[in-house]
């Protein structure tokens, strides 16, 4: 009797050392890290050589103060300012289409307002010869008050050319965090003149500012976890450089906020990407639903 009571004993043990030895399953997150590709070291002209900022870990990130989604306030509203032609509207909305699947929330193109909403004092002619619009107008005179109240972000797109301050020569993106309203222009993604052959090389810019600048206004900072959509951007060429995929740190971040279902948004993304014929990025969100499986 007290051998078999040993036995018992002795298998019981064994079964619970076993059962602690088993690997615990990855989270979504902890599994997709391993497609992050680790920054290189920044090169003079880039934002990192240029700007000594602090890592956000997911604990900073939670105890900021940000805007979240909530009900009776989650749809994200584009509001375009200018005169669009066929494929500048087609680029906004595919930029609609990549942001409900991005963000996971209900985004909504508002009508367009016309230029001359701009007034004069808040133009000016560029060095290279071009009309600019001064990015806080469009902010402060224009977007902040039309801002809907089902609205937890509203994205102005102007096809003019946007300056920041008088200082500098232009600003692919502005935004108001604590107000939720940002502002981007489509002029640098084509170089003035959208057409057909450089259509995916715009909308791709158009895509990755965009979202960065609403995950600043969700409380992301610039990240320097790995190569990811929220990395500082000082150029076109960096921006191009940069992945449109958030790194596994700033999904984190963002999945804490808005609570989206990982594989659905992996798999609208890769149906965007496919559509698009975006082949690096369609690549990089399959490596993303391959470790899931």
């Amino acid at each position: 009797m007290n051998q078999v009571k040993y036995n018992s004993i002795f298998y019981a043990v064994i079964f619970i050392f076993l059962f602690s030895c088993q690997k615990k399953e990855k989270s979504y997150l902890e599994t997709i890290a391993i497609n992050d590709v680790k920054l290189s070291d920044p090169q003079p002209g880039s934002w990192r050589y240029s700007h000594d900022e602090k890592f956000q870990q997911f604990e900073d990130f939670q105890k900021s103060k940000k805007i979240k989604p909530e009900p009776g306030k989650n749809i994200i509203y584009l509001q375009p300012v200018g005169n669009f032609n066929a494929l500048q509207q087609k680029e906004i909305q595919l930029t609609k289409e990549y942001l409900n699947a991005y963000y996971q929330l209900e985004t909504k193109i508002l009508p367009a307002l016309p230029n001359s909403i701009i007034d004069k004092t808040a133009k000016r002619i560029s060095r290279e010869g071009h009309e600019q619009v001064l990015a806080s107008y469009v902010l402060d005179n224009i977007l902040i008050k039309r801002k809907p109240k089902d609205g937890v972000v509203l994205m102005g797109i102007t096809e003019r050319d946007l300056y920041p301050r008088p200082e500098w020569n232009y600003v692919f993106g502005f935004a108001s965090y604590e107000d939720g309203v940002g502002v981007t222009s489509l002029y640098r993604f084509a170089n003035g003149n959208l057409t057909e052959s450089n259509f995916n090389e715009s909308l791709l810019r158009l895509i990755k500012i965009s979202s960065h600048e609403i995950g600043h206004m969700f409380g992301i900072s610039h990240c320097l976890n790995a190569n990811c959509v929220m990395n500082g951007t000082n150029s076109l060429s960096e921006a191009d450089f940069h992945f449109a995929r958030a790194c596994s740190l700033c999904q984190q971040k963002l999945n804490s906020s808005i609570h989206y279902d990982p594989k659905k948004r992996l798999s609208q993304l890769k149906q965007f990407f496919e559509k698009q014929h975006l082949n690096t990025e369609l690549s990089r969100t399959e490596a993303d639903l391959n470790v899931l499986k």
